[in-house]
């Protein structure tokens, strides 16, 4: 009986009654906040994790990125200056490492999006992120996911599209 009802109401209606999670609500809003605020977008913080690596991903975080005046629309473009705020104690190790790390966030961006990083010493408090467990593949999602990743070469290219496949196998289950 409710099933029919559902169906019997038009789409906005029917999309009306689900409860939307508040962080789909507010990536809009805090995105267009985060990118005036800090010159950066929410997607760079989102994969700060790999971008830092694991030795560093839980004592930095980026700040922001200060991006270098232009006199006129006319000027090239010309890469900003991303601030990483740091633990004391990783600083000097993390200053070692920012070649690598500019190289990173310029392959995240596409482009060279920065050219210089600022070091913050400062506390970095990272939330520590719960992730909800995932239940393990069928044999036969295991052997689908095999298949559709025999031909990949590059070893880090294939442990990425296989931890998305994954997420989209999981997905399609739960939602079928």
């Amino acid at each position: 009986m409710a099933d029919n009802f559902k169906q019997d109401l038009p789409l906005r209606a029917r999309d009306r009654t689900r409860a939307k999670p508040l962080s789909d609500l507010m990536t809009g809003v805090l995105a267009e906040t985060v990118a005036r605020r800090s010159g950066m977008t929410l997607d760079l913080i989102a994969a700060w994790d790999e971008i830092a690596g694991p030795d560093y991903r839980e004592c930095t975080m980026p700040e922001r990125i200060r991006w270098p005046r232009r006199a006129s629309d006319d000027d090239p473009f010309q890469p900003g200056m991303l601030e990483v705020a740091c633990d004391s104690a990783k600083a000097i190790f993390f200053q070692h490492e920012s070649n690598e790390v500019l190289q990173r966030v310029n392959l995240f961006f596409g482009f060279e999006a920065v050219n210089r990083l600022r070091i913050l010493q400062k506390p970095v408090k990272v939330a520590t992120r719960q992730h909800r467990s995932m239940r393990a593949l069928t044999p036969r999602e295991e052997e689908h996911l095999g298949r559709m990743l025999e031909g990949v070469e590059d070893e880090e290219l294939r442990k990425r599209l296989e931890k998305l496949a994954r997420a989209v196998i999981l997905k399609q289950s739960r939602t079928a």
